[in-house]
């Protein structure tokens, strides 16, 4: 089974793309260390204030996937700096 996110985030204290790509960054570090996931800033790369990450985990079984994917979310919506706007999930056999 595979799992996909797609997070759809807005940073409003983001001033300029230096301190975006710091949040993102420390962010997708969270995701990569806690979880056994693949994470990447899929859109908006260019935007100060807004971004996509994409998520991805593979696993045998998909009620593991969906634990390990709220896990994911819940992390997001805490991190200091970000706005969860919205979440797309998709499970693939």
């Amino acid at each position: 089974m595979v799992a996909g996110v797609q997070i759809e985030l807005l940073l409003p204290a983001c001033q300029n793309l230096k301190e975006k790509r710091a949040i993102v960054k420390s962010l997708i570090g969270k995701l990569r260390s806690r979880f056994n996931v693949s994470a990447a800033e899929v859109a908006y790369n260019e935007q100060w204030q807004r971004t996509v990450l994409g998520i991805a985990a593979v696993a045998n079984e998909i009620s593991f996937l969906q634990q390990e994917l709220e896990a994911v979310i819940r992390l997001v919506e805490i991190h200091p700096g970000v706005e969860l706007i919205h979440v797309d999930t998709e499970y693939y056999d």
